[in-house]
């Protein structure tokens, strides 16, 4: 049985909450949210993530302590591991332009969240979907 992030189209397990993404349906888990496919599921990683950047948390460190905070996961671990598997230094300071270490960053969220490699040209198709972080 595939893991609970990828059998709901929600890759990185966001969480039930007041924001309606696009693509976004009802499904039948209690806590987190589900999606029509997995490119809308990679679609709001990258809107949240965005919306972390307009915060000013804007590396692998600053992320993590709010999409993975330590009450519920072992922070500096997940870190340890987005950092490895996509190869973006942690305190690396990204930009609205870094769109090829964003897309590389949510498939290593991704990795972490489900323990299956993700399907890049998924990811690819979600940072498609969107406009709020872009390429160079």
């Amino acid at each position: 049985m595939n893991p609970r992030g990828l059998r709901n189209n929600n890759p990185l397990n966001i969480r039930h909450n007041a924001d309606v993404f696009q693509g976004e349906i009802k499904g039948t888990d209690k806590s987190f949210k589900t999606f029509s496919t997995m490119p809308y599921g990679y679609r709001a990683a990258f809107v949240t993530l965005a919306t972390y950047l307009s915060r000013g948390w804007n590396t692998i460190e600053k992320i993590k302590s709010h999409w993975a905070p330590p009450s519920e996961n072992n922070t500096d671990s997940y870190t340890a591991a987005v950092e490895k598997w996509s190869g973006v230094p942690r305190s690396k300071e990204l930009t609205a332009a870094d769109g090829a270490d964003y897309i590389l960053i949510v498939a290593a969220m991704s990795f972490v969240e489900n323990g299956k490699n993700a399907d890049i040209s998924q990811v690819q198709a979600g940072f498609n979907l969107q406009s709020k972080i872009t390429m160079q």
